[in-house]
Order: C-alpha cells, then sequence, then structure tokens
C-alpha cells in the first residue's frame, strides 16, 4: 500500500472529536455497569431472591463483557468502529428496558446477563485502545487513560443517581434512566464516529511523514480473532498479562463494584452512602487513570502495573477494618486513593499489548480483557457465596489483598521484548 499523502496543517485534529465522542459513548455505556451494585438491595427487597442468585445474572453479564471483547475488536477491524458500537447501545438499551418486566431469576440473567452482557462487552476497553491506535500515534497512552477513565468512571458516577431513583421511585424507573442514557448517544455515533483517520483522507496525530494506513482485515472475524489468540498464546507475556488483568477485574467490577454497597449496608451504612463513596471512586478514578497514561508514555509500564497492584492489595486488606468503623473519614481516604488506582492498570497494559504483538495489540489486549471480566465473574459470585455462607465479606476482602500482590509480582516479571516490525 503506497503512503498516505500529507494531511494539510490543522490546528484541531479530527482524533481529539472522534476520541471525544468515544468517551461519552463508553460514559453512557457504563451506565448500566452502576444497576447491578445500586439495584441488588431493591430486588432483594420485593422478590426475597438470595445474594448468590442476583450475582449470579452479575456473574452472566459480567463474563460476556469479556468474553465478547476479542470478537467486537476483531467486528471493528472488519466493518468499522461506528456499526459495532451503534448496534452495542441498542442491545444495552433493550436488555435495560426488557428487565423491567423480570419476576424471575432466569428473566435477571436474560436481559441483565446476556443481552446487556453482549452490548457493554462489544464496548468495553477494547473499544477505546481501538479508537487509541486507529487515531493516535503521539498521546496514545495519555488519550487510553482518558477513555478508558470514561468507562470505567461512567459506571460509579451514575451510581448515586441510580441509587436515588430506585430509593425513591422504584428500581424498574432507575433501569429505565439507563435505557435513556444509552439510546441518546447514538445520534452522536453516527454523526461523528469513524473508524480510521484514513476515512477522511488523513493520517493519525503524530503520524511520521510517509505513513502508510493498515490493510483492512478480510475474512470472518471471528476466525480472526482466534487466530490472533493462537500465536498470543505461544508467549509467557500474554499469559502474564491475562493472569494480572484476571485479578484487576476481581478487585474492581467482581468485588468493589458489585459487593461495596451491600457489604457497607451490612455494617450499618445507609445504601446512598455507600453509593456516593463509589462515586468518589469515579470521580478519583478519572483524575488516575489519566495520568497512569500521560505516565505510561513515559514509564516502563511493567514497573507501573506492579506499582498499582501492590497498591490496591494494602487497600483492600484494611477495607474490613475501615468498614468496622463508625468514623467515616478514614474509609473516604480509602475512597480516595483506591479511586485513582481503580483502571489505571489499563494503559499500561495495552501499552504492553501494541509493543509486543503490534498490529494485533487491540485484539491480544481484547484476549486479555476477557481474562479480566473471568476474574470479575468469578469474584461476583465468590464474594456472594462467602456472605451467604459466613454472614460477612471479610474472607472476600483479605482473599482480594492477597492476590493483588500476586498480581504485581507477576507484571513486575514480564520480559523485555523487542516490538515487532508494523506498518503503522
Amino acid at each position: 500500500m503506497t503512503p498516505h499523502p500529507e494531511a494539510p496543517a490543522r490546528r484541531f485534529h479530527p482524533a481529539w472529536t472522534v476520541a471525544a465522542v468515544a468517551f461519552i459513548a463508553l460514559l453512557a455505556a457504563a451506565s448500566f455497569r452502576a444497576a447491578p451494585s445500586a439495584l441488588m438491595l431493591p430486588l432483594e427487597d420485593e422478590f426475597g431472591w438470595s445474594r448468590g442468585e442476583i450475582s449470579g445474572a452479575v456473574t452472566i453479564n459480567l463474563l460476556l463483557y469479556g468474553l465478547m471483547a476479542p470478537f467486537a475488536a476483531a467486528l471493528m477491524a472488519r466493518f468499522g468502529v461506528r456499526r459495532v458500537t451503534v448496534a452495542a447501545l441498542l442491545l444495552i438499551a433493550l436488555g435495560a428496558g426488557g428487565s423491567i418486566f423480570a419476576t424471575e431469576p432466569w428473566m435477571l440473567m436474560l436481559t441483565w446477563g446476556l443481552l446487556i452482557g453482549v452490548g457493554t462487552g462489544s464496548m468495553a476497553l477494547v473499544f477505546g485502545a481501538t479508537i487509541a491506535n486507529a487515531w493516535f500515534i503521539s498521546h496514545r497512552g495519555l488519550v487510553m487513560g482518558i477513555l478508558s477513565a470514561g468507562g470505567a468512571a461512567g459506571q460509579l458516577v451514575f451510581l448515586p443517581l441510580v441509587a436515588a431513583i430506585a430509593t425513591d421511585a422504584g428500581w424498574r424507573l432507575a433501569t429505565l434512566v439507563v435505557t435513556l442514557a444509552a439510546l441518546a448517544v447514538i445520534p452522536l455515533v453516527i454523526g461523528f464516529l469513524r473508524s480510521s483517520p484514513a476515512d477522511l483522507g488523513l493520517a493519525p496525530l503524530g503520524a511520521p511523514a510517509g505513513w502508510t494506513p493498515p490493510e483492512r482485515p478480510r475474512g470472518n472475524p471471528a476466525a480472526n480473532a482466534l487466530r490472533t489468540l493462537a500465536r498470543a498464546a505461544r508467549t509467557r507475556t500474554f499469559w502474564a498479562l491475562a493472569a494480572g488483568f484476571a485479578i484487576c477485574g476481581a478487585t474492581t467490577n467482581g468485588l468493589v463494584g458489585t459487593h461495596f454497597i451491600p457489604s457497607a449496608h451490612d455494617h450499618g451504612m445507609p445504601q446512598t452512602t455507600a453509593a456516593g463513596l463509589l462515586a468518589i471512586v469515579g470521580i478519583f478514578d478519572i483524575i488516575g487513570t489519566i495520568a497512569s497514561g500521560w505516565l505510561t508514555d513515559r514509564v516502563n509500564p511493567r514497573i507501573l502495573l506492579g506499582a498499582y497492584y501492590a497498591g490496591r492489595g494494602v487497600g483492600l486488606a484494611i477495607l474490613p477494618f475501615l468498614l468496622s468503623e463508625s468514623v467515616h473519614p478514614p474509609m473516604i481516604v480509602f475512597i480516595v486513593i483506591y479511586g485513582l488506582d481503580w483502571v489505571a492498570t489499563v494503559p499500561p497494559t495495552v501499552a504492553l499489548c501494541r509493543e509486543v504483538f503490534g498490529e494485533d495489540g487491540p485484539v491480544v489486549f481484547g484476549w486479555v480483557f476477557a481474562a479480566h471480566q473471568i476474574g470479575a465473574a468469578a469474584a461476583a459470585t465468590i464474594a456472594g457465596i462467602v456472605r451467604d455462607v459466613s454472614g460477612e465479606y471479610t474472607l472476600a476482602w483479605f482473599g482480594a489483598a492477597a492476590l493483588c500482590i500476586v498480581a504485581a509480582v507477576v507484571s513486575l516479571a514480564i520480559r523485555r521484548t523487542r516490538p515487532p516490525v508494523v506498518s503503522a
């Protein structure tokens, strides 16, 4: 393929517009990620379902949220980001709207689990990785940090709204708010989101002279995703990244994201107060993840991952003691620190996928993210069982802390690999 012609000088590159729309889309898709934690208690009160039964629907959602990621990345590469994103938002709206008719746990598994799992999985962090890799050469880590913050912080920032509506007007109305949030973003996606700067006759931001657009993959996207997995699975780096990210998912979405509010409620904290604390996590997550993206452009990502996982482990180890305190300021300190670390792991993980696997990086990150959600699903289920059996979450918090130390050690041991020669 011939080099792309030089684009005329611009003060404002369209890449920033695409990134802004992607951020809003991730924020909207994340609105449902707030729902299970805030709606668990109302569902338990209305139907008498156990935490384990409700967690089952969350588990299906978390699994599909991760397992869809590599296939979504392959679909975006084959058919374009815009089509896949619109389809995903429609599935989220359909699942959220349909869940108001649920009267049995299996109905919740169909709507919360299957439909929304596939929809949100198609707009997981791999969506942000695809945008960052396609549109940016310079500032790639920073942009990945910003998009990661949108996807992760959205679910936490929505928590107070969802919890307040569920408390004052019922969980069904709160779910409809999620439906409207997903539908509202579709016109923006259709109007402004593009798969590649080549679609506009441009090069990515920061591209060198003579930049050549990568060739669009051909063939079956699912087969392409599986072939990429087969290649990546031959390397120790892939398994190290997958193991670390599985622990990341277990200690964020799976444990804290799903069970923090019920756990705090067990200790006498009002649901709206606990939801407000998780919203603070979301706010500081934006700061921490953007900072992590900036650092990823400058610091060895292995060192960053080791530091992030170790810090998270310390925080989880002291959380049971903070929940037992009657004074809340120490809990707020934990929330701030944990927020800074919430998905700070994403930019360095994406950078390592790009460094080692080149143009396969986004799809490889999709498989790594699948491991993230397998860990999250396992933690959501195990923590619910621990609570049902023991009457408290203490063992779940301590177990997660120990896993974080394992992730820190594994991340620091990742070998430095010469990047492959790629066309971008």
